[in-house]
């Protein structure tokens, strides 16, 4: 099993109505793809760090193998999400896929 960690920041320029609405669309969108690409296991976004944090948003996420991970980067659904949802609103990303 490979696990997908995946931790974001917003860009700067969002109000407060903004950023929900944004991190509702991620999350929805992301979540959504559960069931609909081969291989993932699970999926998981998270839009409400503590204080301590220092990111907005992250993803956490699992796949049957390391193919399987490969498969949804370019899977149609997963790169529409992508597309729509998350790259125009992230200033930064950071990745982290492990074997478990």
């Amino acid at each position: 099993m490979v696990r997908h960690v995946i931790l974001w920041m917003l860009k700067n320029e969002y109000s407060g109505v903004q950023i929900e609405s944004i991190k509702a669309g991620i999350k929805e969108g992301l979540e959504g793809l559960k069931g609909q690409i081969p291989g993932l296991i699970n999926i998981n976004v998270n839009t409400e760090p503590l204080p301590s944090s220092n990111c907005d948003l992250m993803l956490d996420s699992s796949f049957e193998s390391k193919e399987a991970l490969e498969g949804y980067a370019g899977h149609p659904k997963h790169v529409e999400v992508a597309t729509t949802k998350v790259r125009p609103y992230t200033a930064s990303r950071v990745c982290m896929d492990y074997e478990v």
